[in-house]
């Protein structure tokens, strides 16, 4: 077997057993070097392909699809400085828990520190920024049982028990082909993995306890919470009695669940509301984006904290948690439901009269009235990427809830505004959906080439034209600077055509400047589409700040 047969056997062989292990989409970035694992998923029937260009955006594609599915694409790249461009999506993927697989094609090892064309070194190359690294041999006869059992444990790796990122880095000698393809191998019996804990029995009858009878607030953020979670956090907040603080990000105020207890608007009627302190904060999900918020459980020194977290999480930046209890959050609320016992008192009643006060809606044209005419016009069954700075924490005031189910997700692990759009492709790849992006104009002129991915996947793209950087005007770094200085060093105003941008990549191009407007741009939803919602960052500022 001469070396180009040996590489495609052997690349043929560790993409059959990411099949058999699961996997079922790939993102392909061409490159020489990475041709035997590109031949090699483009042969196998299971795993669907996804050809991009741009390796940073193949990331954050690959990142979507694991958001949308939960489950690990691969992402393939060549050697160099291709492997370098995934680093954004991998440092996403770690700090938002999401499940990815990184495949970096590599020079033979010789090479390696005597100047050879595109060879850098790529051991560790996203450092702690990956659950697991694997530094494969150049391939060899008699390693398949090898190869079927790496790809389950880095399956399994990038699963369990915290979801993330892993990285498989594969040397290939030339020859990379060979002069005639084989048939593809079939594929290899799957390895069963049976991961999993769950919370004592003890510990949750003990944080039952100290739940009972007394007055409290459940917080929910961001997490991508089991089927069923929805109804098991509303049946624990009727037995408590207690208001439950839905973030955006949790997806948990939209459907049909009962969802009389859920706050929706906390940002908001946290800063203007004068409501009593609870007794304890329960806390599920990742920590929660509102400054209002944050402020609000730094200041409850005298409430007890409680946190429920996945093995390896602690997302407790305040150091407030007296209680970390580990385990499946549906197991967890399920339990408690059935263990708890309200408190007699009109807590509960005093929040739900402030949520309706502040869900009073404006008619003022800014991001946050945008945000909840979008939300409120998609159809069942929509996905909604919100993007980072003022997109989200417009969503999270302003958006409020429906019955209609509704995905919502966003790249908060780190907060980044790069790959937001490329994200967002991903997961209308992975669902078929319709699919939404709702971002501001830096996010999208920061990702603009993956424009193209929106219309080749149908994504809807809304974008908040207010003339740049608006994020900035909310900051306290505005009081403490010049107008014209925040102007030239952060907001960096901007007079983009979008309308020409969205021609240039095969989108249709809608602009709205009130809510009429906007409500016609969006009824139907359009797929492929840009929508230009043009707002004056005075109107902006002032409506947050009101």
């Amino acid at each position: 077997m001469n070396t180009g047969e040996r590489n495609l056997v052997w690349a043929d062989a560790l993409v059959a057993a990411f099949a058999a292990a699961g996997v079922r989409h790939a993102v392909l970035a061409p490159g020489a070097r990475s041709a035997p694992l590109i031949t090699a998923c483009l042969r196998r029937p299971e795993i669907e392909c996804h050809v991009i260009n741009d390796e940073r955006a193949a990331g954050f594609f690959a990142l979507g699809i694991g958001k949308a599915t939960r489950r690990p694409a691969l992402v393939l790249t060549t050697s160099g400085t291709a492997a370098a461009n995934l680093f954004p999506a991998v440092v996403e993927a770690n700090l938002a828990c999401v499940p990815l697989i990184a495949l970096t094609a590599d020079r033979p090892p010789e090479l390696l520190g005597w100047g050879a064309n595109q060879t850098i070194e790529q051991t560790k190359l996203y450092g702690d920024h990956v659950r697991a690294f694997q530094a494969l041999p150049l391939p060899e006869d008699g390693l398949g049982r090898f190869l079927t059992a790496l790809a389950a444990r880095l399956v399994e790796t990038t699963l369990h028990p915290t979801p993330g990122p892993v990285h498989a880095n594969v040397p290939f000698r030339e020859p990379l082909l060979p002069e005639a393809l084989p048939a593809p191998p079939p594929l290899p019996a799957p390895i069963a993995i049976h991961p999993g804990a769950a919370a004592a029995p003890e510990d949750l009858d003990a944080v039952a306890a100290r739940l009972s009878g007394r007055s409290g607030v459940i917080v929910c953020g961001a997490a991508d919470y089991p089927a069923g979670f929805a109804e098991a956090i509303a049946r624990l907040a009727a037995v408590l009695d207690a208001p439950v603080i839905a973030e955006a990000l949790s997806n948990l105020r939209f459907g049909p669940h009962d969802k009389s207890r859920f706050i929706s608007h906390a940002a908001r009627l946290l800063r203007q509301s004068e409501l009593p302190s609870p007794a304890w904060v329960l806390r599920f999900g990742r920590f929660p984006v509102s400054r209002s918020i944050e402020r609000w459980l730094a200041e409850l020194a005298a409430a007890e904290h409680l946190l429920v977290a996945a093995p390896g999480e602690w997302p407790d930046p305040l150091w407030r948690s007296v209680t970390l209890l580990r385990g499946d959050p549906l197991a967890v609320v399920q339990a408690l439901a059935a263990a708890c016992r309200p408190a007699k008192t009109d807590y509960c009643a005093r929040w739900r009269q402030a949520e309706a006060c502040a869900a009073l809606a404006a008619n003022t044209f800014f991001e946050g009235s945008v945000a909840r005419l979008l939300l409120a016009a998609l159809p069942a069954g929509a996905h909604c990427f919100v993007g980072n700075s003022l997109a989200i924490r417009a969503v999270d005031a302003f958006g409020g809830m429906g019955d209609t189910p509704l995905t919502l997700h966003g790249n908060r692990g780190a907060s980044g505004i790069d790959g937001n759009l490329a994200t967002t492709a991903g997961i209308a790849a992975a669902t078929g959906a319709d699919t939404v992006a709702l971002v501001g104009d830096q996010t999208l002129l920061h990702d603009a080439t993956s424009l193209a991915l929106c219309a080749r996947h149908g994504v809807t793209v809304v974008v908040l034209d207010n003339g740049g950087g608006g994020i900035f005007d909310h900051l306290p770094i505005a009081r403490a600077l010049p107008p014209e200085l925040l102007a030239r060093g952060w907001t960096a105003p901007q007079r983009q055509d979008f309308a020409a941008l969205a021609t240039a990549f095969g989108l249709c191009h809608r602009r709205a400047d009130s809510l009429d407007t906007l409500a016609a741009a969006l009824a139907p939803l359009p797929r492929g589409c840009l929508i230009e919602a043009v707002i004056d960052p005075r109107v902006s500022q002032s409506c947050f700040s009101s």
